[in-house]
């Protein structure tokens, strides 16, 4: 296992000045960028998950990315930005991606954006316990090292996107969907995501908690600045420390709990937390309930069973709603896994029968009018355990 050091530092601005005495700091703790080496090939894997701008604060800051590569660049590597959003993995697509996100910034020192659509097989991967083949994207094979450069945002299957998640952007954009599908259990589908991780092993990982998006995240949450980043070269054990700052227990979050049950990750106990920014918990950051997928009477059989655990997850389940906003654009019933997304009226209908609950609706939706719902009677037994 991993050393399970991780850095919180205090940074409470993209300003350059500000970005670089954080990245000193930052650094330090956990062996700085020692392992790399003059001539090496960096891949630095951010977020870019839509052609949003950084303000937005759904993808990886451009101010920071640009430190990052200055220093990498000083130590003699060859650094490439890059990420598959969700939408097609072409020059075309991610061109715009680049520009409305500002990460052109990191070629003006040296970096290059990647231009390398193609994508490569595994065939086995006997390691995994979800993900024993799977294809990705090469770019990222073609490295010696890769960077994980996340964002810290809410997410509605996940409860939390941060390192871990972020490494879900190996698989290209339009394959996605069928992934959601193929693993729409949240347990199975974090079980995917850590093997994704387990398959590159960063070398470090980094989280961008300067500006966080709360309430409708990963993409059309609301800006909150919790003026933190946080970098480990454990990948759980940093996504666990980062739940903390956002008032996430690991058992909330399937990616922390299944990493620690998997023997990848430190109970939080058991984390070497250092830096000016350990403690930095924001009690009131609007997170999602994300849903569950328990079967309420599984000693019941037969349909009265059935009927049973279909009455209380259709009353007591997370689940994603239209809400205002909709221009009827039709996104979610593109990109809906299941197909359970019809239009009528130029209005998206949910057919619950069919909907998995892996909220790809309410992630892509580019109005923010798809989001996450808690039932009153989910809501009210909160109140009363």
């Amino acid at each position: 296992m991993c050393d399970s050091t991780v850095c919180v530092v205090k940074c409470n601005s993209y300003d350059s000045d500000e970005v670089k005495n954080s990245f000193d700091r930052l650094l330090s703790p956990i062996g700085g960028l020692d392992f790399v080496k003059k001539g090496m090939k960096v891949a630095v894997k951010v977020n870019l998950v839509t052609a949003i701008k950084p303000e937005k604060a759904a993808t990886t800051h451009p101010a920071l990315v640009l430190e990052l590569c200055r220093r990498l660049i000083e130590l003699g590597a060859e650094v490439t930005v890059g990420d598959s959003p969700g939408g097609p993995f072409t020059g075309i697509y991610l061109k715009g991606v680049y520009s409305a996100t500002g990460m052109r910034r990191v070629c003006d020192v040296g970096a290059r954006l990647n231009d390398d659509f193609s994508s490569t097989v595994c065939d086995s991967f006997p390691d995994a316990v979800k993900l024993k083949s799977f294809e990705y994207t090469s770019w990222l094979s073609s490295a010696d090292v890769i960077i994980n450069f996340a964002k810290l945002k809410t997410h509605g299957m996940m409860g939390m996107s941060a390192a871990v998640k972020n490494m879900f952007g190996a698989i290209p954009g339009t394959l996605k969907p069928e992934y959601h599908y193929r693993f729409s259990n949240s347990r199975d589908f974090a079980d995917m995501l850590i093997d994704i991780d387990e398959f590159f092993k960063p070398a470090l990982s980094i989280v961008d908690g300067v500006d966080a998006m709360e309430g409708n995240g990963p993409t059309m949450g609301d800006v909150r600045h919790v003026g933190i980043l946080a970098a480990s070269k454990n990948v759980y054990d940093l996504d666990t420390v980062c739940a903390s700052v956002i008032s996430l227990t690991p058992d909330r979050v399937p990616t922390c709990a299944l990493a620690i049950e998997r023997g990848l990750g430190h109970s939080a106990k058991e984390i070497r937390a250092v830096g000016d920014g350990v403690g930095i918990s924001i009690c009131d950051f609007k997170n999602i309930d994300r849903p569950n997928d328990i079967e309420f009477f599984g000693g019941l059989i037969g349909i009265k069973g059935k009927l049973a655990n279909k009455f209380l997850k259709s009353a007591l389940c997370t689940r994603p709603t239209l809400s205002r906003g909709c221009v009827g654009c039709r996104k979610c019933a593109d990109v809906c896994p299941a197909g359970a997304i019809s239009m009528k009226d130029k209005k998206p209908r949910i057919d619950r029968e069919k909907c998995i609950r892996c909220f790809c609706c309410q992630e892509f939706c580019p109005k923010g009018a798809m989001t996450v719902h808690r039932p009153l009677a989910a809501r009210a037994l909160a109140k009363i355990r």
